[in-house]
C-alpha cells in the first residue's frame, strides 16, 4: 500500500472509531434511562442525548471524511470487494452520504425528542392512556417524515426509513413476503384453533420466585455461550440488548412472579442478540468491518436462539430436570412433555412479546402496515388506537381491552424507530435458513442440545455470520452461507414440524 494510500485509510479509520466512540457514549445513557435512571432525569437526559447526537452527527458528516472516500473508493483498496478495507471504505461511504442529508438540527431535535418520549411512553403505558402520549408521537411521527424527505426516496417515504435498519431493503419487496407469509400462516392458525389439543398453560402461570428465575436465566444464558466477564443482566420495561463496545455488553429483561416464561425466553432472545454482538470481531470495532449487518440478521440470531433452540425438544430434555429442582414448589408434579407443550403454545394474543413462534409475524404485518400508513400521512395519529384495535380483530381475532395492551405496548415508537419492525419477520425467516444450514453442515444438533452442548452452533454462527460484520449485505449473506434467496418456506416448514404433532395436525 502506498504511504499516502495507507495514511488515508488510517484517517479515515480513526475518524470512524471517533465517532463509534461517542455512539457508544450515547448508548450507555440510553441503557441507564431503561434500567437505572431515575425518574426525575428525563429531561436533562434529553438534552444530553441531544449534544451527543449532535457531536456524533458532526463527527460523520466531517467534510474531511467525504474527502477521504473520494481519495480512496478509487484506489487498489477497493479491488477486493470483500476485503475489510474495501468495506470500511464502502460501507463509511455509505454512512456519510446519509449523515449529510441530514441537518443537525434535526438530529439534536430527534435525540432530545425521542428520549423524553420514552419516559412518557412508561406513563402512559402504566396508565394505559394513549391520549398521554399521542402529542409526543406526533411530534416523532413529524420528525421521521422530515428525516425521510432529507434522505430522500424513489417510491415510498417509508423506504427511506427502513433503510437505516435493513439496508436496501424496499418496503414493496417485504409487502410479498408478508403476504407470503399470510397465506401459509392464517390457515395453520385455523388448524391449530379448531384442533382439541391445548396445553396446560397454569404450569408456566403460577408462583416463579423472581430471584429464582434470574438465577436460572443467567445459567441458561451462560450455557449457551454469552460471557458473563464481558456482559450483564439487568431489568427494563421492555427486553432490550445493547452492545456498547468491546466487552461491554448490557442485556434486559423483564420478571413476571407469576410467569416463568415472559422473562425466560426474553432472556434466551436478548441472549442472541448478545452473541451476536459478542462474536464481532474487536479487532474492527468503531468500523463497519465490526458492526452487524443489519437488524434482520440480527434478529435472526434472537430468534434462532430463542426459538429454534429454546423452545426444541432436546433444549428441554437437558434443562427441564433443571428447572424442576429450582422451581421444585411449581413444577414437581408437571411432566416434561406438558412443560414443553406449554412453552410451545400456540394461540392468538394481544401482546407481541408473548407472541408463540406461528402468530408472531402477524403482529409484525399489523405494526408494518400501520407504520406505513403513519408516515404516508393515510392514518392520522389520534386514530392509532382503533385502527390497531380494528386490524389485531382482523388478522388474529382478538381485540384489545385497553391502550397498555393494544398500541402502547411497543416501546419503539417513542424511540422514533420507524422501520425497525419488519426486521423482525425478516429475522424469523433468515433464523429458519441459518438453522436449516447449521444442522446441514454440522450433523443434527438433537444429541449435543441434549447434553447441553451449545458450542458447535455457536461458533459455527461465529464463523458463519458474526465474523463477517457489513462485508455483505443480509441478502448477500444469506445467499452465501445457504446457497438460497431469501425464503419463507424453511421457517413454514419448520413451524408445521414442530406444532402439527404438538396439536395432531
Amino acid at each position: 500500500m502506498a504511504k499516502d494510500l495507507k495514511a488515508s485509510y488510517e484517517e479515515l479509520i480513526r475518524r470512524s472509531r471517533e465517532a463509534s466512540l461517542l455512539a457508544s457514549c450515547a448508548s450507555l445513557l440510553g441503557w441507564d434511562e431503561q434500567t437505572y435512571m431515575p425518574k426525575g432525569g428525563s429531561e436533562h437526559r434529553g438534552n444530553q442525548m441531544a449534544l451527543l447526537a449532535g457531536l456524533h452527527h458532526e463527527k460523520l458528516t466531517d467534510p474531511k471524511i467525504g474527502e477521504l472516500i473520494a481519495e480512496l473508493r478509487e484506489s487498489s483498496l477497493v479491488e477486493d470487494h470483500e476485503a475489510p478495507a474495501a468495506v470500511n471504505i464502502r460501507e463509511i461511504g455509505r454512512m456519510y452520504r446519509r449523515a449529510t442529508q441530514l441537518p443537525r438540527e434535526l438530529v439534536e431535535e430527534m435525540a432530545r425528542t425521542t428520549s423524553v418520549a420514552q419516559s412518557e411512553w412508561v406513563a402512559a403505558r402504566s396508565k394505559s392512556s394513549f391520549a398521554q402520549f399521542q402529542p409526543w408521537l406526533e411530534k416523532i411521527v413529524d420528525l421521521k417524515r422530515r428525516e425521510a424527505a432529507c434522505v430522500g426516496f424513489t417510491d415510498s417515504a417509508y423506504d427511506a426509513l427502513l433503510d437505516e435498519y435493513e439496508p436496501g431493503a424496499k418496503s414493496s419487496e417485504l409487502a410479498v413476503l408478508f403476504e407470503s407469509l399470510r397465506q401459509e400462516l392464517v390457515p395453520l392458525v385455523a388448524a391449530i384453533a379448531a384442533s382439541t389439543q391445548r396445553p396446560d398453560m397454569s404450569i408456566l402461570n403460577r408462583p416463579y420466585p423472581v430471584d429464582r428465575q434470574q438465577v436460572f436465566g443467567e445459567a441458561v444464558a451462560g450455557v449457551l455461550g454469552f460471557d458473563f466477564h464481558r456482559g450483564r443482566l439487568d431489568v427494563a420495561a421492555h427486553p432490550f440488548c445493547s452492545g456498547i463496545g468491546p466487552g461491554d455488553c448490557r442485556i434486559t429483561t423483564r420478571f413476571n412472579p407469576n410467569n416463568l416464561s415472559e422473562a425466560l425466553f426474553g432472556i434466551m432472545h436478548e441472549v442472541g442478540h448478545g452473541l451476536y454482538d459478542q462474536g464481532l470481531l474487536p479487532e474492527h470495532h468503531g468500523t463497519p468491518m465490526g458492526e452487524a449487518i443489519s437488524l434482520g440478521v440480527h434478529e435472526s440470531q434472537s430468534r434462532l436462539w430463542e426459538n429454534a433452540v429454546g423452545r426444541s425438544p432436546a433444549f428441554w430434555r437437558h434443562f427441564y430436570p433443571i428447572a424442576k429442582q429450582v422451581f421444585h414448589d411449581a413444577l414437581h408434579e408437571t411432566s416434561p412433555e406438558a412443560f414443553l407443550f406449554a412453552v410451545n403454545q400456540v394461540e392468538a394474543s394481544l401482546i407481541r412479546v408473548q407472541a408463540d413462534e406461528v402468530t408472531y409475524n402477524l403482529h409484525i404485518l399489523i405494526r408494518f402496515e400501520l407504520e406505513q400508513a403513519l408516515i404516508s400521512g393515510d392514518l392520522a395519529v389520534a386514530d392509532v388506537p382503533g385502527a390497531w384495535n380494528d386490524k389485531y380483530r382482523q388478522y388474529l381475532g382478538v381485540r384489545p381491552d385497553n391502550d397498555a395492551e393494544g398500541c402502547l405496548q411497543d416501546i419503539h415508537w417513542s424511540a422514533g424507530l420507524f422501520g425497525y419492525f419488519p426486521t423482525y419477520s425478516l429475522g424469523n425467516v433468515f433464523a429458519a435458513q441459518l438453522f436449516d444450514k447449521a444442522n446441514s453442515d454440522l450433523g443434527d444438533q438433537t444429541k449435543a442440545f441434549e447434553r447441553g452442548e451449545f458450542h458447535l452452533l455457536l461458533e459455527w454462527l461465529r464463523q458463519n455470520v458474526h465474523q463477517h460484520g457489513q462485508r455483505y449485505t443480509s441478502s448477500q449473506l444469506i445467499k452465501k452461507v445457504t446457497g438460497s434467496e431469501i425464503d419463507h418456506r424453511p421457517l413454514i416448514r419448520s413451524l408445521k414440524e414442530k406444532y402439527g404433532p404438538l396439536y395432531h395436525l
